[in-house]
């Protein structure tokens, strides 16, 4: 395949992840390496070359939700600062690992298979629906869900965890880490869908920038694959966020749910034959 057709793909692909990464509340990496994998990437190159698009695409889309004030800041601070240093960690510690980068492919699809189960199990039925909304009100409108479990839990140590997490796993497997933080956003810190998928994006923008430095340095990133999804990507997270935000709170649990589960079979089914 000729370089002008792969960049031409390569930008086609990064839109549709653009509008996946918007939906999911994920940097959209983990979205386009099975598709760059196929289009003739190293895995190595897969796992480093999203990470370049995945910082303007996440700040697209956590635009998006910020809009509608579906972003908690204090939330995003503390788990993008403590994640830093823990993505610097993870991505050098990818370069280390042998294999040519099919173990963090693998490790990929089993992560977004159980992220794919978390979020796409429904909310508990409301006890106090007085306690939960993005604003903080009693209206528990379209924009919010109600938990059962209680309101929101905002301390800075739950979130820095998160985010070292997060961090971690950002740099290590070359995904902006929001396949760890969305189901922990709503599950460990109880944040409504919508608000954890665009606090998830504010938080990926800032953890793939330390990945993507660490993995230039090392030589991992291939830039024929990485600059046509900068371009692509952007406009698809404008569209992606747009949908999830007019979309219902059970809408959004259930395409989530349902499209990261395909991508963990074709993540998992892909390596298992690339290393038969």
């Amino acid at each position: 395949m000729s370089d002008v057709a792969i960049i031409v793909l390569t930008a086609l692909v990064g839109v549709v992840t653009g509008i996946l990464s918007g939906m999911f509340g994920i940097g959209g990496g983990v979205v386009a390496k099975p598709a760059i994998r196929a289009l003739g990437a190293t895995p190595i190159a897969a796992v480093a070359s999203t990470l370049p698009a995945i910082i303007p695409g996440a700040v697209s889309g956590a635009m998006r939700y910020r809009s509608e004030e579906l972003v908690e800041v204090r939330v995003a601070a503390w788990t993008a600062g403590a994640g830093v240093a823990a993505a610097v960690a993870g991505a050098l510690v990818a370069d280390a690992v042998p294999g040519d980068g099919h173990p963090l492919l693998f490790l990929t699809g089993l992560l977004v298979a159980v992220s794919a189960y978390r979020l796409g199990k429904p909310v508990d039925a409301p006890q106090r629906p007085a306690e939960l909304n993005v604003e903080g009100t009693t209206d528990a409108g379209p924009r919010s869900e109600v938990h059962r479990a209680g309101p929101p839990r905002r301390e800075w140590w739950r979130c820095a965890v998160v985010g070292i997490f997060a961090g971690a796993v950002s740099g290590l497997l070359g995904i902006g880490g929001g396949i760890i933080m969305v189901p922990a956003f709503t599950g460990w810190l109880r944040l409504p869908i919508k608000a954890a998928l665009g606090t998830s994006l504010a938080c990926v923008a800032v953890l793939a920038i330390p990945g993507t430095i660490t993995h230039a340095v090392l030589g991992n990133i291939d830039w024929l694959y990485a600059l046509p999804l900068c371009v692509g990507i952007v406009p698809g997270a404008r569209l992606g966020s747009r949908l999830a935000i007019r979309s219902s709170d059970r809408t959004v649990r259930l395409v989530v749910g349902i499209g990261l589960g395909v991508l963990a079979c074709v993540y998992i089914v892909g390596e298992i034959v690339a290393i038969t």
